[in-house]
């Protein structure tokens, strides 16, 4: 248990007892540098159900704590702020309590509700993007993050994989592709397909040129340009069922899914279950028919289905055509629907998407919620800001987006550059150096995305990511290789903490303070779908074991058991490290 957990029942019991007055919560903060104690209880707010003297209230509560918890040593009251000490010897069986707990932090449970986390859902007709990464990167962390605060997790995308975009590039292909292959050409199969996309567009544009210098408007142009008509009746074409077609569309996708795969295994991504559009796109017109007979939907004179959430503050929206064909809401009402028939123990689900699409998720939410689905309560979408980079830093492949494969590769190589001039690699092979690169890189591009409430646009800049000061995933990975080494050096056995009580140095204090908060820390990340709580928490409490290491001897210190408490209090905090990175799906390298 912490010092909160311990505190807060006896503190409102003695609010009860003193003043006969039930404390809805109690109010924890640090205590200020320049005041005695471990952790400082707020009066101020008490004076909501007490009436008194904030200095006397807290005099009194103090008093309480110091007769009825037997690890508070002394107190102090400054004004309306009660400051605690506790006795060394509480930190001491805190420590011993955690020191052999595997996975310090996370909830083991059998929990018969799972959570579906839905991310990256890319189109097929090119290649992964900066966006995409960082959809992945929350998408993953806040999967990880559940299922360590005890959910049970299924990880999902639907890959959007049929529609008029991937006709275009099947159709530059057969036009301009002389059956070239990701084998022949030596292009990953999604950039390979990304090309004829881009292919496409350049004679698209040709084209309307062409027509507008002919004497036609610009606007005629566009609809009637011959390559989109060919593209629109390969779509008509492909959803009857042409054999050729299809055919088509099955060995180009085939190639993006190859690439694509190449770029989660390089992100350190996965999933448990794929959903296709191509299999979805018809789903939810049952339900819409059924919700009409319930006068959820209603239809207006032209024959399209509509439902009204003007009394929840939104509008109407059209859930059918009024050719009976279906919208992007009714394929994600019926998505949703079908996920849980899959999986009957799914009892919420959340929805990476980027805060473009808020209007579409509140109204998705609401039409569930209508139709009477229970789980429709646990329905959260993980709303993002876009990802900037500093004008020329990175050339794309396609030179209008930044490319997912083209920014792994930067950041290793950014890593490289930068390492080589610290000059901390010697004696390390060409192939030791080459892993511990991509580990430092993928580390830097990760954390400094995820640090960053997701609700904030991202303004990434790949040099400052790897700085190896400051709060940066290489700074903290370096005090983590920084433990191993200690480890290492430790020529004695640390197995077992000793039982012998010593007075416990300030900057040990600190550091067992900060193990502590980690346990809630992963309750609030998960609660919050927010990976940036986990990321800073692992910054603080870098900062302290580095303002630890700095004026705390470790393995020059004389005194055998002290030595031994520091050495396995520093391993403790690397497992930590550990754990926490591990939600953030980045890996601690040994030596660095």
């Amino acid at each position: 248990m912490n010092i909160q957990q311990v505190l807060t029942t006896t503190v409102k019991a003695a609010v009860s007892s003193i003043y006969n007055a039930e404390l809805p919560s109690v109010e924890f903060q640090p205590t200020r540098k320049d005041f005695e104690g471990d952790i400082t209880v707020v009066v101020f707010p008490m004076l909501r159900v007490v009436k008194g003297n904030p200095m006397e209230i807290g005099t009194k509560i103090g008093e309480y704590l110091q007769e009825h918890v037997g690890e508070v040593a002394k107190f102090n009251v400054v004004k309306g702020f009660l400051n605690i000490v506790m006795e060394d010897g509480f930190y001491q069986d805190f420590f011993k309590s955690i020191f052999n707990e595997e996975d310090y932090g996370y909830v083991k449970t059998d929990t018969t509700n799972a959570v579906m986390v839905e991310y990256s859902s890319p189109n097929t007709n090119k290649p992964l993007h900066l966006g995409h990464i960082r959809n992945n990167l929350l998408g993953y962390s806040v999967s990880e993050i559940l299922k360590a605060a005890g959910n049970k997790v299924y990880k999902t995308q639907i890959i959007n994989d049929r529609g008029i975009h991937i006709c275009k590039s099947m159709l530059a292909w057969l036009k301009f592709g002389n059956s070239e292959t990701p084998e022949s050409s030596g292009l990953k199969g999604d950039h390979l397909v990304g090309k004829y996309y881009v292919a496409f567009d350049k004679a698209y544009k040709e084209q309307i040129a062409e027509l507008v210098s002919r004497g036609m408007e610009k606007e005629q142009a566009e609809k009637g340009a011959p390559i989109l008509l060919e593209a629109q009746e390969m779509l008509r074409n492909w959803e009857s069922g042409d054999d050729e077609v299809v055919a088509l569309w099955k060995k180009m996708n085939g190639w993006v899914y190859t690439g694509f795969d190449i770029t989660y295994k390089n992100l350190g991504v996965d999933f448990d279950t794929l959903y296709y559009e191509s299999n979805t796109y018809l789903l939810g017109r049952d339900v819409v028919k059924e919700g009409l007979e319930k006068g959820i939907f209603f239809r207006k004179d032209d024959g399209s289905v509509w439902i009204d959430l003007t009394d929840e503050g939104l509008d109407e929206k059209i859930v059918l055509r009024s050719d009976g064909t279906a919208v992007y809401m009714t394929q994600d009402i019926g998505t949703a629907i079908q996920r849980v028939t899959d999986f009957p123990d799914i009892n919420g689900m959340v929805y990476t998407v980027g805060n473009e699409q808020d209007y579409h998720f509140k109204v998705l939410f609401l039409i569930l919620k209508k139709l009477g689905y229970s789980w429709s309560q646990q329905l959260h979408h993980l709303s993002y800001g876009m990802v900037d980079l500093p004008s020329g830093k990175m050339k794309s492949r396609e030179g209008t987006v930044v490319d997912a494969d083209d920014l792994i590769d930067n950041m290793a190589q950014t890593a490289a550059e930068i390492s080589e001039e610290l000059g901390k690699l010697e004696g390390y092979t060409t192939e030791e150096k080459q892993r511990l690169y991509k580990t430092i890189g993928l580390g830097a591009l990760k954390y400094y995305i995820l640090k960053v409430d997701p609700k904030k646009r991202i303004l990434f800049n790949p040099e400052e990511s790897v700085d190896f000061q400051g709060n940066t995933g290489p700074f903290i990975q370096y005090t983590y290789a920084r433990i191993q080494s200690i480890l290492r050096k430790a020529d004695f056995d640390t197995s077992t903490v000793s039982d012998i009580t010593f007075e416990l140095h300030e900057k040990e204090k600190e550091l067992l303070k900060q193990l502590q908060l980690f346990p809630e820390t992963v309750q609030l990340a998960a609660e919050n779908y927010s990976p940036a709580l986990i990321a800073n928490y692992t910054y603080d409490l870098v900062k302290e074991f580095n303002s630890f290491y700095q004026q705390v001897s470790i393995l020059g210190e004389v005194d055998a058991d002290k030595k031994c408490f520091r050495v396995q209090l520093s391993k403790k905090v690397g497992e930590v490290i550990q754990s926490a990175f591990k939600l953030l799906g980045i890996d601690v390298p040994e030596r660095m």
